[in-house]
């Protein structure tokens, strides 16, 4: 075959494929920002609902089954009406804010000393040859174990709940901080020294944001054992004059009324779904920022 025909089909094929290109450029996104919120928040939602419905319909078919009577397993129907009718009420809502004020008192403790811990483990090797493996051991241990101790040390208090709190979720963070430190690349110390950081320019500038991510992990997670540790705390630690979550619940087994109890286990299990939404939009931020994550 001739080189001027080799060379011409070469040609026309380059041609037609940058002509795809430029129609491809030239071709306008149909979907719009909303349309593409929309498309995630159904991707997101419909999984959730199917599983709502499986759980509602096992339920259902449990009930109909008559293992337990209504009163110790009432129906979904029977918690429906009992959560419509309890939910608008001032009761519902002043516990719920007792909770929450005891869990965010309660977190915001659990982070500062949980950072501070970490920060000073990861910077001092006798510290962490000391205690560094004390903080793992500290986070595998059930919270409930202490509040015979919590009890004994603080009696029926605030004191003793917001020290299980503390213990429960202080580990968790502690270790976020610390293993995000021990990751960040040496290359980026080095880049901050060169610039003129050490000290605490060098972690405020440099080593705090690298660890951002372990970090928010931690958080998440000490989330999760101080939130237990609550619950635990306000079942067994009722403190008079405070109506909390936990206090009511216990009230409402103790009259053997399932459908109370169900509908605290509902709203703690919502509050939780909330929680872990937000930690998951924060996470998704830093992905983002990071470049790990497309819009």
């Amino acid at each position: 075959m001739p080189t001027e025909t080799v060379q011409s089909e070469v040609e026309d094929t380059s041609r037609d494929w940058v002509s795809g290109l430029d129609e491809l450029e030239r071709t306008p996104i149909t979907e719009t920002r909303w349309g593409r919120f929309f498309s995630r928040l159904w991707a997101g939602t419909w999984p959730k609902a199917l599983a709502l419905v499986i759980v509602i319909g096992l339920w259902q078919v449990l009930f109909l089954s008559g293992w337990k009577d209504p009163w110790a397993l009432p129906s979904p129907l029977m918690v429906w009406e009992e959560l419509a009718a309890y939910v608008p009420t001032p009761d519902y809502w002043t516990a719920i804010g007792i909770t929450m004020q005891r869990a965010l008192t309660g977190f915001a403790l659990s982070v500062l000393v949980g950072s501070l811990l970490g920060i000073a483990v990861a910077r001092f090797k006798p510290l962490r040859a000391a205690i560094g493996s004390a903080i793992t051991g500290l986070q595998t241990m059930p919270s409930i174990i202490w509040f015979p101790l919590a009890i004994l040390l603080f009696q029926i208090s605030e004191s003793t709940i917001m020290f299980v709190v503390l213990l429960g979720a202080v580990p968790s963070i502690a270790n976020g901080i610390i293993s995000g430190i021990d990751y960040v690349p040496p290359a980026w110390k080095r880049v901050g020294a060169v610039l003129g950081m050490k000290g605490f320019q060098l972690y405020r500038h440099v080593i705090m944001p690298a660890t951002l991510p372990s970090f928010v992990s931690g958080l998440k997670q000490g989330w999760a054992f101080a939130w237990r540790s609550l619950m635990a705390g306000e079942l067994l630690v009722i403190v008079a004059g405070q109506g909390s979550i936990g206090a009511l619940m216990q009230g409402a087994r103790e009259f053997n009324d399932a459908p109370r109890v169900l509908t605290w286990i509902i709203t703690v299990l919502v509050i939780g779904i909330i929680v872990d939404t937000l930690f998951k939009a924060a996470d998704d931020r830093i992905r983002r920022s990071w470049g790990l994550d497309q819009e």
